[in-house]
């Protein structure tokens, strides 16, 4: 069976995570699978995302839902995805096919968000795409925070990751 006959249309059902405090947003592309099953972000065990942030701000890793929800808006910051839907094998970036992407601007009239962060080469390439000519904020390509990204170790990371907390 081919790749492409893997593909099957997904649809983003997480929901933002956002307050009129806000004043970052972060972006990923798509939502891995285990993401999708959990229905919140980054909740791939081998993702780094939540030991980045969490290293930034010298505080414990949050490990349940609520306590990262918590966690992002104590430090006014929002978490989405630029994908909508569209046509994925698994949890690969590279098979994404036929986007359709969120609606960004919505978010940005309820909020104080002042930044937009990328997390990785997808969703800057996506957000540029769809986004330069409809949204003016300034946009911060970092590198990717998932474990396909083995360039990158922890505290290479928590180096480039280092803006967010300069911008909250």
């Amino acid at each position: 069976m081919t790749q492409q006959a893997d593909r099957q249309r997904a649809y983003h059902l997480i929901e933002p995570v956002y307050n009129k405090d806000s004043k970052i947003l972060i972006l990923g592309s798509f939502p891995s699978v285990k993401s999708r099953e959990a229905m919140f972000f980054y909740h791939h065990p081998q993702n780094r995302f939540w030991k980045v942030l969490s290293g930034l701000f010298w505080e414990d890793t949050p490990e349940t839902i609520p306590e990262r929800k918590q966690f992002l808006l104590e430090h006014n910051i929002a978490l989405w995805d630029v994908i909508a839907s569209c046509e994925i094998t698994g949890s690969s970036d590279s098979s994404i096919r036929n986007v359709e992407v969120n609606n960004l601007e919505g978010i940005l009239k309820k909020t104080d968000i002042r930044r937009i962060y990328t997390n990785g080469g997808l969703a800057d390439k996506l957000y540029h795409r769809y986004f330069d000519e409809r949204i003016s904020l300034p946009v911060t390509r970092l590198p990717s925070t998932s474990p396909a990204n083995a360039a990158y170790s922890l505290q290479r990371l928590l180096e480039c990751w280092r803006v967010i907390r300069e911008s909250v």
